[in-house]
């Protein structure tokens, strides 16, 4: 359908305002309803913690559909695509589901290799990539990367707030120095990406930084790192390899209560498989754990009572189906916020959707009337931070159940934010990209 002139007008102003960095397209929507694609890995090796993700994040929007009839009326069409948590299964995910039904405005890859993949490719068609605590974590810094939006944490944001936790429990700073932390990892960019953080804390505070790779052998990697005897492990591995960490560890005599996972090593699928032995372990969480919050009742009152979950209800309440449902509960708190600015009851555009995540805003009173408070992230969402800010407590298991060690905690943003300006405007540099100003 050919947009009118004046039409046409207003949104190449909107496509300049928001700061597209590809020709901006127009995608009139001969649907009533908001297409949003759900990349998924319910199979492959990772399946272990990608069903829960995919179940919440697909029955949060089964939800909305349910209790309110969608946004504003405009109910939202999923449509999963299953990538294995393969980059190039998600590339062709990508090329196959962004033009479908009026057009995607928005994608979650649910993966770093993923998002890695898409992000030329999302600029240059005006798609926004929510990327909640993975991906590029530069991408934070907005004049660059436009269109990517890793709130409410980055794998930076989230170590400097592990290596507070380990600073309190030694008994501050000054305490490190001398100290010997590993930093054990998924050999990939996921498990790379809070280095930089790592190297400038061991540099200021005088800490020994052990990096150790974890490949398919995990039990010489654990070896290796017994016969160092560090004071403190950082842990960022992922699927099933996470209880084969923590496993594997035990085993060894790597004390539990001295290994400190990030947030996503936090799920419960990494601990339950190792039942007692994982006890002591502690992880960073961006989110609340459990189900007690007012809109699990309403998931429960309108999907799993309905029979419409997307799964076979086991995931519900666990912190990777909790996850899930934050995800989507940001996607559709920005398309309501781009009705209200633009127009209520009908599909929001790409330009508008920009728009909205450009300047997203959920604060403490309107988590609360989501139903989410204690559970949702407040976030607040500007120009130049595509983050927010970076907000995450530490939690332990117990065997049963985590345990909330400390409360909410912000990121160090003097020692992350410098970092990610710099990576990103290499990034600019190497892409040809004329960064936006933002006022």
């Amino acid at each position: 359908m050919k947009m009118p002139t004046l039409q046409a007008i207003v949104a190449a102003g909107l496509a300049a305002a928001v700061g597209f960095g590809g020709l901006f397209v127009t995608h009139a929507h001969a649907s009533d309803e908001q297409y949003l694609p759900s990349f998924v890995y319910r199979t492959g090796p990772y399946a272990s913690s990608g069903i829960g993700i995919a179940d919440g994040f697909a029955d949060y929007i089964t939800m909305i559909n349910e209790r309110d009839g969608g946004i504003n009326g405009v109910r939202i069409r999923l449509e999963e695509c299953e990538t294995a948590y393969s980059n190039n299964r998600g590339v062709v995910c990508y090329e196959e589901r962004i033009d479908r039904y009026g057009g995607a405005t928005v994608i979650a890859p649910f993966s770093t290799g993923i998002t890695y993949a898409l992000i030329r490719r999302s600029r240059n068609d005006n798609i926004v990539l929510t990327t909640m605590g993975y991906g590029r974590s530069d991408a934070a810094y907005g004049p660059v990367i436009d269109n990517v939006f890793p709130a409410p944490i980055t794998h930076m944001s989230s170590m400097t707030i592990m290596l507070r936790h380990i600073a309190d429990q030694e008994g501050g700073w000054e305490n490190l120095d001398g100290k010997d932390i590993v930093h054990a990892y998924h050999d990939s960019a996921y498990g790379r990406e809070p280095l930089p953080v790592l190297h400038h804390y061991a540099e200021e505070y005088g800490f020994t930084l052990h990096e150790m790779a974890i490949g398919l052998d995990q039990r010489a990697v654990w070896n290796r790192i017994r016969r160092i005897d560090p004071d403190w492990v950082t842990l960022l591995t992922w699927g099933v390899m996470t209880p084969t960490a923590l496993r594997t560890a035990a085993s060894v005599g790597v004390d539990m209560e001295r290994i400190i996972g990030g947030h996503y090593v936090s799920q419960d699928e990494a601990v339950e498989p190792v039942d007692q032995a994982a006890v002591g372990y502690r992880a960073a969480n961006f989110h609340g754990a459990g189900s007690d919050y007012p809109v699990y009742e309403d998931m429960q009152r309108y999907v799993l009572d309905q029979g419409l979950e997307a799964g076979d209800g086991d995931q519900f309440g666990n912190i990777a189906y909790s996850r899930g449902m934050v995800n989507a509960a940001y996607i559709v708190e920005a398309w309501r916020q781009a009705q209200a600015e633009f127009e209520e009851g009908r599909p929001s555009t790409r330009a508008e959707t920009l728009w909205a995540w450009q300047q997203l805003t959920i604060t403490e009173s309107r988590a609360e009337e989501m139903g989410m408070l204690g559970l949702l992230p407040e976030v607040e969402i500007t120009c130049e931070n595509h983050e927010g800010e970076g907000r995450a407590l530490i939690q332990q298991w117990d065997g049963e159940n985590w345990v909330e060690l400390t409360d909410f905690m912000a990121a160090d943003m003097d020692v992350v934010f410098p970092i990610y300006k710099e990576s990103a405007q290499r990034y600019a540099q190497e892409e040809g990209i004329t960064p936006r100003v933002c006022d």
